[in-house]
């Protein structure tokens, strides 16, 4: 990573988060109506700069204590390839060796890009499991008829 970046421990705002999500496609996936509640609940989080810009972001959510999960790691398109995600992910390997107990799980959801960069820090697929997740609709939202 070039000197033109930093990297802060703390979580983006809602509007950094807003903007790096933009950039790699989640916008609209994301409800940012509840992105401030979920950002203040996060465990940690880190935030790479550039010229003050939030340019990459990463966090950490789960217990505390047995469930850890990385979360929303995703680097701005036009600052992808300098090493910016392997920054933010070796700060957050840093925290779970700290602050994580023995026996700790760490799980992720991967794209396809963040594959080998998750590899080489040490995450694997496991034969036999298959990661799943379900984007839910609130019921208040099926009683209103949405």
């Amino acid at each position: 990573m070039s000197e033109q970046y930093s990297i802060e421990e703390r979580c983006p705002t809602v509007e950094e988060y807003r903007s790096i999500c933009a950039s790699v496609g989640w916008e609209g996936v994301i409800n940012f109506e509840a992105a401030a509640g979920s950002l203040a609940r996060s465990l940690y989080g880190v935030v790479a700069l550039h010229n003050g810009e939030a340019v990459g972001m990463g966090r950490i959510v789960g217990d505390g204590y047995i469930y850890f999960y990385f979360q929303d790691i995703a680097v701005k398109r036009e600052h992808q390839g300098n090493g910016i995600g392997r920054q933010l992910l070796n700060r957050m390997m840093r925290y779970m060796q700290e602050h994580a107990p023995d026996q700790a799980f760490a799980g992720i959801f991967a794209s396809s890009e963040g594959m080998r960069l998750y590899e080489r820090c040490g995450f694997r697929r496991e034969p036999g499991l298959t990661g799943m997740f379900r984007v839910m609709t609130a019921a208040r939202n099926l009683e209103e008829g949405r």
